[in-house]
């Protein structure tokens, strides 16, 4: 219980401490007082806030956003490994430069509301990229929803464990995300990107991935023990993780986990054709129950580098804006610098002026790079050396990524009339809603509203 005690000045006054014990039991004080009287009111409401779980020690919300976050949330705050990243490269370019130095307690929502709106404006300075970060964040509504994900986060938990006692992103909007139509891939296109890839292996792997629709981790993860040959079905049960070099565990590139995405395992059948292409592949190449079924077996082998083509500079149009609004030629060395693009075009701009400067001596030559794997299929190699140049190869109209093919396999599978709940279940998608999303997405799929309409429309004449 609390108490006040009286205490006499320098100036020879007596004063008056009220006293109180917090949530741990740790004596606290609730101010120095001029009467016993205020004193006692003063630690019977402090008391009063300990009792309604309301009071913390209030020198926690003096500390700083950026050592708040980089001594206790980020080191306690359990996600998984590429979310982490993801939130580490958005907290060092984006928050903790504008919230870092300001205390938690300080910030309010009005601060919040005037880094939205500074950020959608184009006025928010980022702070420049880190070697080896591999996203470009761009001033848009959806990078601006992705921050305050982040935000919201952080002072929830701060909230919770009473560091502060209002939260700044509480009744903050943030600008509209404009809902892109979703272009998915038709069985024509996927003839002639199939067609265009390297070799046997290559195909089957994509194959593969649109008849199961996997998640690339789930797909490069997949060993011959997990195909059951008899029943044709797919056991998922794991997951690879690639990570950048900041963020590796124990060196490792990539992290196997024994659970996919939301924690689940999940089986998906195949149909026979695809079933006996999977069984010759698994006999051909000898592999045992625990080899990886699609994977780099030989990093030596590999192409060292893929040919570089001189860009037609005049024929590819400008970069996006850059941090200051900028735009530069595609395919140049500025718009690799200055716009820091890392399109094809540029990236072979650069790469072809650092060859010509040490093909004249001006550069030590390097050694020649291998791919840093442990059979698992890097992401960029596949789609710098694989995925692109068959697509280039295709001259496809769309510009299909290698995530599209699931999108594909969804809208396919509900296209052919399948039901939503087995498509749900193959995906592994939490939620049906997620797989409603590929109703009717089909280029095509919107015909029979438009026949059932001329039909009724006809009848006048």
């Amino acid at each position: 219980m609390g108490f006040a005690r009286k205490r006499t000045g320098m100036d020879g006054k007596i004063r008056y401490v009220a006293l109180y014990r917090d949530i741990r039991g740790k004596q606290r004080s609730a101010g120095t007082l001029s009467s016993e009287k205020l004193a006692n009111r003063a630690w019977q409401r402090a008391e009063a806030k300990v009792a309604e779980g309301r009071s913390g020690d209030p020198r926690r919300g003096r500390q700083t956003f950026q050592r708040y976050v980089q001594e206790e949330w980020l080191p306690n705050h359990e996600m998984e490994l590429r979310t982490r990243e993801n939130y580490t490269l958005y907290l060092d370019r984006v928050l903790l430069p504008e919230f870092g130095p300001m205390k938690m307690i300080e910030i309010l929502p009005s601060d919040v509301r005037e880094w939205v709106t500074r950020f959608k404006d184009g006025a928010l300075e980022l702070a420049p990229r880190k070697k080896g970060q591999r996203v470009t964040i761009k001033n848009s509504p959806a990078v601006i929803e992705y921050c305050m994900v982040i935000l919201s986060a952080i002072f929830t938990t701060a909230l919770n464990d009473q560091i502060i006692y209002l939260h700044p992103c509480k009744g903050v909007k943030t600008p509209a995300v404009a809902k892109k139509i979703r272009k998915i891939i038709t069985p024509e296109q996927f003839d002639v990107l199939y067609t265009a890839l390297p070799d046997d292996e290559m195909r089957l792997l994509v194959e593969t991935d649109i008849e199961t629709g996997l998640r690339w981790g789930e797909l490069t993860e997949l060993r011959a023990k997990d195909f059951d040959r008899r029943t044709r079905v797919f056991t998922v049960t794991r997951v690879v993780v690639e990570l950048t070099r900041r963020f590796q565990v124990d060196g490792q590139r990539f992290v196997v986990k024994e659970y996919p995405k939301d924690e689940e395992h999940r089986e998906v059948r195949v149909s026979k054709q695809m079933a006996d292409k999977i069984v010759c592949h698994i006999e051909a190449n000898g592999l045992g129950p625990d080899d990886l079924l699609f994977a780099i077996r030989d990093p030596e082998s590999l192409p060292k580098r893929r040919l570089r083509v001189v860009p037609d500079i005049d024929s590819l149009g400008l970069t996006e804006p850059n941090e200051k609004g900028r735009q530069y030629q595609h395919g140049t060395l500025t718009a690799y610098q200055s716009a820091r693009c890392r399109c094809r075009h540029c990236k072979d701009a650069y790469a072809i002026y650092r060859a010509e400067r040490r093909a004249a001596g001006k550069d030590s030559p390097r050694k020649p790079r291998t791919v840093t794997t442990d059979g698992h299929i890097p992401r960029s190699w596949f789609r710098e050396n694989v995925w692109a140049p068959a697509r280039e190869a295709a001259d496809l109209d769309a510009h299909v990524r290698v995530y599209d093919l699931r999108h594909a396999h969804a809208s396919w599978l509900l296209a052919g009339g399948a039901d939503i709940q087995v498509v749900k279940e193959r995906l592994g998608h939490g939620s049906i809603l997620t797989t409603q999303k590929y109703l009717h997405s089909l280029p095509e799929a919107d015909d029979a509203a438009v026949d059932a309409f001329a039909k009724i429309r006809r009848r006048s004449g």
